[in-house]
């Protein structure tokens, strides 16, 4: 589910929110990602449409009463409708544009509830046949309902409900005794189910948070949240095409108060310039850490003018006093080369060397100084 591009919406409507629900402090892509998941596939869906189809169809045909017609043209309309909304929220969700969720999430208890009100006829009918076509494909719906709705337990229940739960309505009407047993069946299966669904969700929920925690630490720095090398280089890759500035910072200063103060205070000063960092960037711009005391900043920003004012704004940040607990606040400084990307390449290592190369000429020139890379030579 993880590589699936597409975004489905989150319901609206307050009882299918509810309704799907995934329990509270749950991140918001994990919640995207369970909607996603109630969608299905169009096979699964198909699966079970041509099986609630195809009996109420026979069923129809089999005792061509009014009751049974009406059934009959529930089921094709409610999943003639389900495949329409499907087909609008595949395409809306690949365009990342509002997908209609509420409607195919209330579309599914339609469709449950249809089925329930055939089983009921069915059982009522006296027709043994009947009854059990109705029966099996009832059973056979709720075993794909828990199955692939475990996402939303609470969704899960009320399809079972309005599926199965028209077998105890139906019971009394038989005029067999021994069905009333299915007053006990019914809400016997309908917890254990729902205890089930509820357990498959937390673990699904419990993976998704490894993965996506996994994820987080393979691009990003421990240290300080900010993308590492790894995340850096997916950034450039996504931009390779576009035009970027690479800004490549090194911290002038901080050998002396890690030396002099130790690794604790070290690391407190890089969190404090990582805080700045993001502070001090815009929406767009990302910003990494390569280690050390080395930090990379990539932006849309190409002009010259623009470059050096955004470069001269970032180290009068950096340049501020810190304090750090110490009897005195910590100043360092910075130094900063810029490559341009596709001017200096449109690889990491490309613009990194680049980038390196023009900063070691700020270091040249005193420290604290910003140098834009020189042009690439032309062979």
């Amino acid at each position: 589910m993880r590589n699936d591009p597409r975004v489905f919406s989150l319901p609206r409507w307050r009882p299918i929110r509810w309704l799907t629900d995934a329990g509270p402090d749950v991140p918001q892509e994990i919640r995207a990602a369970l909607i996603r998941s109630l969608y299905g596939t169009l096979p699964i869906f198909a699966g079970g449409v041509l099986n609630t189809l195809a009996v109420s169809t026979l069923v129809a045909y089999r005792m061509p009463r009014p009751e049974f017609l009406l059934w009959c043209a529930l089921e094709y309309t409610i999943c003639l409708a389900r495949f329409v909304v499907l087909i609008v929220a595949q395409r809306a969700a690949g365009e990342r544009r509002r997908t209609p969720t509420d409607l195919y999430i209330l579309l599914g208890l339609a469709w449950a509830g249809s089925v329930g009100y055939g089983t009921f006829i069915s059982l009522v009918s006296g027709d043994w046949v009947v009854a059990t076509l109705a029966c099996l494909s009832a059973a056979a719906m709720v075993g794909g309902i828990s199955f692939r709705n475990f996402g939303a337990p609470r969704l899960a229940g009320a399809m079972i409900v309005l599926t199965l739960g028209s077998c105890c309505l139906a019971a009394p009407f038989t005029g067999e005794p021994l069905l009333l047993i299915t007053f006990l069946q019914i809400p016997f299966y309908l917890a254990s189910m729902s205890v089930a669904g509820f357990r498959l969700n937390k673990m699904l929920i419990a993976t998704m948070r490894a993965e996506r925690e996994s994820a987080f630490r393979a691009m990003h720095d421990s240290h300080t949240g900010l993308r590492n090398r790894a995340g850096l280089a997916e950034v450039i890759a996504v931009r390779s095409h576009g035009l970027a500035a690479l800004l490549y910072l090194d911290l002038d200063g901080f050998k002396a108060v890690n030396d002099t103060h130790g690794h604790g205070i070290g690391d407190r000063l890089l969190q404090a310039v990582a805080d700045r960092l993001r502070a001090g960037t815009r929406a767009g711009d990302v910003v990494a850490r390569l280690g050390g005391d080395e930090f990379v900043i990539v932006t849309d920003l190409l002009a010259p003018a623009a470059l050096t004012a955004f470069s001269a704004t970032l180290m009068g940040e950096i340049s501020a006093p810190y304090d750090l607990g110490l009897e005195h606040p910590v100043t360092i400084g910075v130094s900063i080369g810029i490559a341009l990307a596709p001017e200096h390449g449109t690889d990491l290592d490309s613009l990194l060397g680049a980038a390196d190369a023009a900063l070691y000429e700020a270091k040249a020139l005193g420290k604290s100084r910003v140098t834009l890379a020189a042009p690439r030579k032309v062979a």
